[in-house]
């Protein structure tokens, strides 16, 4: 049996094995980092870039790890330990998971669910098929002028940075109708020339962020109270608190500020 990857999950933290008192990886061996139980369920993932296959599983209680070699670390924290490449995969693995335990009996009969493929699930009884689904939002930085934009901080912040107005895509939308939609519903504001960034995989817990620019079109800001707690216009010169490096967010900001 060759090496694999494994990638272990307590909650929301990922098990990280030390290389070094200041550097991290994943676990890769031959057996699992932890003891395996009668009722652990290992998921196949996609291999890795090289060609290593990669498991997922979840352990129920922190005592299980070796502490000398390993630590839990949630995973949001686990982008500034790991490459991006592993950071990325565990992402994936995190996704498959919550899927995995939140598709467990058929939606159409109540039967149980059997994994068909990695990636997909049979009823016993009907034969009805899942995959995982994703839930796309949009998220967008609203220029006016070269050297302001609107940000603004969330009710569900966990701590005191300002962000970009965001939400999800709704049935029968484009994106680009979605971004539109948001910005008037939370601000009052109208904006044009929208302009694709980039999108983003969020696996918290299975979200594909779909990052715009657009320009201010007219409109005072009216603050949707229900979902921010504060927002205006910044200058460049006078940022606040800015989201952290890994969301596409702050990739928008940095975008923004590296023009000039």
């Amino acid at each position: 049996m060759n090496e694999q990857y494994y990638f272990v999950f307590c909650k929301e933290s990922v098990l990280l094995e030390r290389c070094t008192s200041s550097t991290f990886t994943i676990p890769r061996a031959v057996e699992p980092p932890t003891a395996l139980k009668p009722w652990t369920q290992l998921l196949n993932i996609a291999p890795m870039n090289d060609g290593t296959p990669v498991k997922a599983y979840t352990i129920d209680h922190p005592d299980y790890i070796d502490e000398t070699r390993y630590e839990l670390c949630p995973l949001r924290q686990s982008y500034y330990k790991l490459s991006n490449e592993l950071y990325l995969k565990a992402g994936k693995c995190a996704e498959l998971i919550y899927w995995n335990n939140n598709t467990r009996y058929c939606g159409v009969c109540g039967a149980p669910m059997k994994l068909h493929t990695d990636i997909s699930k049979r009823c016993t009884q009907c034969g009805k098929e899942v995959w995982p689904q994703l839930a796309t939002a949009v998220i967008v930085l609203i220029h006016r002028g070269p050297d302001e934009v609107f940000l603004a901080r969330g009710l569900n912040f966990r701590t005191d940075f300002y962000g970009l107005i965001a939400g999800f895509v709704e049935t029968g939308e484009t994106l680009e109708e979605a971004t539109k939609r948001e910005v008037m519903e939370e601000t009052g504001m109208q904006i044009k020339n929208l302009r694709y960034f980039g999108s983003q995989p969020w696996p918290y817990p299975s979200g594909l962020m779909v990052g715009f620019h657009a320009d201010y079109a007219g409109g005072e800001p009216h603050l949707q109270r229900e979902e921010l707690l504060k927002g205006g216009w910044f200058h460049r010169n006078n940022l606040p608190n800015l989201p952290e490096k890994l969301s596409i967010a702050r990739q928008l900001i940095d975008d923004w500020l590296k023009e000039y």
